[in-house]
């Protein structure tokens, strides 16, 4: 092949050099077309793809690595070179690689439950393990999967529009693996698992990660084809100097770069016409720099486009282009489910899987309803890949899944925060999957601090069937609130007290979707609230409440907010009825001395948020709260109490600006907050909120409910940190001048 192969090349060039019309063809030259590895820098590819389609270049075969693995195998399906250009330039790579999931794939679990940890450590085999690589990858096979959509029947590559093939490397060994049949989308993610960026993939029982490391450049391989012309199409940068060896990064980069560079030396020599672009300005991350990219490998193969189309002119045989629309079909358009194939779940069950893809009783789905559903199951963190195909049917499609549950189940989970009335904390929590039962969740927080507390959560997930569980927390702060009246002043009095309350609640679940859900059970409180007095010298705890109760509660939760610091946009509804039917103790009331007796009372409380965002800077921000007491209650520890900044509040304290914790209570209140926020930075916002609110018994004052309006107003600058919000707000009320300044940094808990 080779002598043959010389003597094409230099009819080729006497003819370019005579500037000869043409010769005639002796036979139909077949062209291989080899795409390296090289991240971002495989833009370049879609470049020269375009300059070969300009000079009417017909490719028989596709062989490539990582990058060149994608871009190739995307060709080889039958996308063009423009709409390669359009599609793959339309991505969020920061996104794509990092697994960065929507807030609104998490489960309303999640969402209660998880969004308060800085750090979470797996543990294996009694040990801190670390992650194997930043990503799990499973945003790019989801994507994978979109594009190659209309051949996940096709299971030999060489099958497909035009013959490809990949390679990929054996972590276990070194060996170079040749990927030429099974499932596209996983051959590609295995060719392009960029060591420590993304995981490595298990395929037919081996672990393979980026082709890169064995074989960068597979020239050799293409070689064996049977083509005639190899074009070779380099985007790999040379070893760095001392120089750029600064950063660990680069360091491991140089260090898998040794034998990469080693093999590709003798590949390059093989080739027919060897393209290799100038992105030495760019690197494998440089994704944001897609368009500039592919600009330059357009560029350098434009240098060889008479050469190109005096090869197109020796290609006897032309072929159509195929017109697909890949992702572009996607969106709302249904398709026909005829069954569900799932395997791999070992300790999930299949109502589970289903509950989470949204799945459990479908006949037709849309494209956009089914990926969510993916990005749903994923969002769980219990599984390391979710790999699916469409089995086209007559008159449908069957979806096989092949999902691989992590291998991790344990976490040891840390957070720290600050705010002004729990003050410092640090979160130590300790999670277990699966340790019971299928589909079950245990969670035991601890904070240390201040202020010591507690919280522990076990849950058993059952999809679209009813789930259940248990949770018991253990809440104490100290805090001076006012208790009574001095009867000459007639001024309010504040006197510290400590506080100290035991909740458990058993309680069942239902979703209606990811984002709604009704939870029903029975709570069971102990309160222990005291002032401290000296009386002949010793320390007596006078108890504002020192009783257990139980009762029932149904709760209505939707949240389909963005964020839950921060928020942009979505909506949020937490409607609660508790009832308290009986209680250990008769109550001692402070305000007058006397002992009351319990009597059955129900409280009913709800709040509704909305926000929303103009020219992706400035947000609105409403919530409008409300709590009322049905019944006779005259214990104070279930008065509804306003004031303060805390987003961690427990039981029926409620934050309003302008006033200290629990400065305002009473059986019922009503209570709007407007906030304007602006994002002059990534991460910075400047905000400016005033709220209102009626504290009283009787909310409705025989129609004046505008009667004794309290207001308060703030004005803070806050920054989305890692560790969580930082804050700090000057806060004040005119309705008696006072002002306070609140701080609070990293996740609330």
């Amino acid at each position: 092949m080779l002598k043959n192969t010389l003597i094409i090349l230099l009819l080729l060039q006497v003819q370019m050099l005579l500037s000869q019309d043409s010769i005639k063809p002796v036979e139909d030259l077949k062209v291989g077309l080899v795409l390296s590895g090289g991240g971002a820098k495989g833009f370049a590819h879609i470049g020269v793809l375009k300059v070969l389609e300009e000079a009417g270049v017909r490719i028989d075969y596709i062989g490539g690595t990582s990058a060149g693995a994608i871009i190739g195998a995307l060709y080889s399906s039958g996308y063009t070179a423009s709409q390669l250009d359009s599609v793959l330039t339309s991505f969020d790579y920061n996104k794509l690689m990092q697994d960065e999931l929507p807030r609104k794939s998490k489960s309303i679990y999640q969402k209660e439950n998880e969004e308060k940890y800085v750090l979470s450590l797996p543990i294996k085999n009694k040990t801190i393990a670390l992650p194997s690589a930043v990503s799990k990858g499973q945003n790019l096979f989801n994507v994978l999967s979109k594009l190659t959509e209309h051949v996940h029947t096709i299971d030999d590559f060489s099958k497909l529009p035009i013959p490809f093939f990949c390679v990929a490397t054996n972590l276990e060994n070194g060996n170079t693996e040749l990927l030429e049949k099974g499932f596209l989308p996983e051959a590609l993610r295995a060719s392009g698992s960029f060591p420590t960026l993304l995981d490595p993939v298990e395929l037919d029982g081996k672990l393979l990660t980026d082709g890169g490391v064995v074989n960068n450049f597979p020239v050799d391989i293409m070689k064996e084809k049977g083509v005639d012309i190899i074009i070779g199409v380099d985007v790999q940068d040379k070893l760095k100097s001392r120089k750029g060896l600064n950063t660990a990064p680069k360091i491991i980069m140089q260090i898998v770069s040794f034998q990469m560079y080693d093999n590709n030396q003798s590949n390059r020599n093989d080739t027919d016409l060897y393209i290799h672009p100038d992105i030495s300005d760019y690197n494998v991350v440089s994704f944001e720099l897609a368009k500039e990219i592919i600009d330059k490998g357009e560029e350098v193969a434009k240098k060889q486009l008479n050469y190109l189309k005096e090869i197109a002119k020796r290609q006897l045989k032309k072929e159509d282009p195929i017109v697909i629309d890949g992702i572009l079909h996607h969106g709302d358009e249904k398709f026909l489910v005829n069954g569900i194939k799932i395997s791999g779940n070992e300790n999930y069950t299949r109502d589970y899987v289903l509950g989470k893809l949204k799945m459990a009783k479908v006949d037709s789905i849309s494209y956009e309803k089914f990926y969510e559903g993916i990005d749903n199951l994923s969002a769980t963190n219990n599984f390391k890949s979710i790999h699916y195909k469409f089995i086209k049917q007559r008159d449908g499609v069957e979806i096989h899944f092949n999902l691989k549950e992590e291998e991790v189940s344990t976490f040891l989970k840390l957070g720290v925060h600050y705010d002004d009335l729990y003050k410092t904390g640090v979160l130590l929590n300790f999670t277990s999957k699966h340790a019971l039962f299928k589909n079950d969740i245990f969670s035991a927080d601890l904070v240390l601090g201040d202020n010591i507390r507690y919280n522990i959560d076990y849950f058993i997930d059952n999809g679209f069937h009813w789930s259940y569980g248990i949770n018991t927390k253990y809440n104490h702060f100290n805090k001076s609130f006012f208790l009574n009246l001095d009867e000459e002043t007639q001024v309010a009095i504040k006197s510290p007290i400590e506080y100290n309350n035991f909740t458990t609640q058993l309680f069942l679940q239902t979703s209606f979707s990811k984002n709604f859900a009704l939870r029903i059970g029975a709570e069971f409180k102990d309160f222990k609230v005291f002032t401290e007095t000296l009386n002949n010298n010793e320390v007596v705890k006078n108890y504002l409440d020192n009783n257990s109760y139980l009762g029932a509660f149904a709760k209505l939760y939707l949240d389909t907010y963005d964020k839950k610091h921060f928020t942009k946009k979505g909506v949020y509804l937490d409607l609660n009825y508790k009832t308290y039917l009986f209680s250990s103790e008769n109550s001692f009331n402070p305000v007058n001395d006397e002992v009351d007796n319990f009597n059955p009372f129900s409280l009913l409380h709800g709040k509704i948020g909305y926000a929303t965002t103009f020219f992706d800077k400035l947000t609105f921000h409403y919530i409008s709260e409300a709590g009322i007491t049905i019944g006779d209650n005259d214990n104070g520890v279930f008065d509804y109490l306003l004031g303060g900044n805390n987003e961690n509040f427990t039981n029926n304290f409620i934050p309003f600006y302008g006033y200290d914790v629990a400065d305002l209570g009473d059986t019922a209140f009503l209570k709007s907050i407007f906030t304007l926020r602006y994002e002059p930075f990534d991460k910075h916002y400047i905000s400016f909120t005033g709220n209102y609110a009626r504290v009283t018994s009787d909310l409705f004052n025989d129609g004046a409910i505008f009667d004794d309006t309290k207001s308060g107003y703030a004005v803070g600058y806050g920054l989305d940190s890692y560790i969580g919000p930082i804050e700090i707000k000057y806060t004040w009320t005119p309705d008696n001048k006072q002002n306070y300044w609140f701080f609070n940094v990293g996740f609330w808990f």
